[in-house]
């Protein structure tokens, strides 16, 4: 086995050392839900705004730190408020499109304050709007799955947050092993050299594959019952745009000329690296939740 083929083998098996450890715990916070939860992803999305804004550094564009992280963060709990407290919600409900408003006036103005027009400051205002897009409120709908009908400590509410999770870890695991032993054309040879299009078909398949798990065995003892069908469809989205979301992860570390968005975890380099294709996973499956009336 040449070196590559070694580092390659290394590298999963980092990926399974810590998958056994994380998922466990991740399942129990997931269990628990409410601010166990909220703060998970609060430290998520804090974590994964720096990697974005250390990606932007690298480019010399320097983005709004203490807003960018700060904003990030408090979406989550922002978004649980509005779940678990009626008098909250009816307040969002109203105030949430001026509250946007002039939190997209501030960071404008800082950029008026804080940069010089040599600095790039539309980059920086941008990469900073991005930040709380992309790591905070996409992420933050994982609380729509978890908590929509379902209370603290609920295996319903959890395992409609575990499906989508499982079928994009299944179809990662499933494009690479794929790739490896078939090979062939590349999927996005200038975004991800290592991507070939017969990965990507076995990530979907594999992806299919957890559905009949789920529909027959999974959902049923937790009090959920969906047809067979709308959780093949399900899968068959979020196997397409799980691997969407790890292109445009990508496609930002490529731009930046960096393999990792940083060296967090192991074997998985940062939390962008882990959570990029569910950052297009969570919404999309929370969407087609309330599409199926699952939610």
């Amino acid at each position: 086995m040449d070196a590559r083929g070694q580092a390659a083998d290394s590298n999963l098996v980092r990926r399974v050392g810590f998958a056994v450890v994380a998922i466990p715990v991740a399942l129990l916070i997931v269990w628990y839900g409410g601010l166990p939860l909220v703060l998970l992803l609060a430290v998520a999305a804090a974590l994964a705004t720096r990697e974005l804004f250390a990606l932007a550094e690298r480019q010399q564009i320097r983005p709004a730190r203490v807003i960018g992280l700060a904003s990030a963060a408090t979406l989550a709990p922002l978004a649980y408020a509005t779940i678990a407290a009626p008098d909250v919600r009816a307040v969002v409900e109203v105030a949430w499109p001026y509250a946007a408003a002039l939190w997209l006036l501030a960071v404008l103005t800082w950029g008026l304050v804080a940069r010089a027009p040599a600095e790039r400051p539309l980059a920086a205002v941008a990469i900073t709007v991005l930040a709380a897009a992309y790591t905070g409120a996409l992420p933050a709908f994982v609380l729509d799955m978890r908590h929509h009908g379902h209370g603290l400590r609920s295996w319903a509410g959890a395992w409609l947050v575990f499906y989508p999770l499982v079928v994009t870890w299944v179809c990662d695991t499933a494009a690479m092993i794929g790739g490896r032993t078939i090979g062939g054309r590349k999927l996005a040879p200038s975004v991800s050299p290592g991507k070939t299009r017969s990965g990507s078909v076995a990530g979907v398949i594999g992806a299919l594959l957890v559905a009949p798990l789920f529909a027959w065995l999974v959902f049923p003892r937790a009090g959920i019952h969906v047809p067979l069908w709308q959780l093949v469809a399900i899968a068959a989205v979020l196997g397409v745009v799980g691997q969407v979301g790890d292109l445009a992860e990508s496609l930002f570390k490529r731009e930046a000329g960096v393999k990792d968005s940083s060296r967090l975890i192991p074997g998985h380099g940062g939390v962008l690296d882990r959570l990029d294709s569910l950052y297009f996973v969570v919404p999309a499956a929370a969407a087609m939740y309330r599409l199926f009336g699952i939610t």
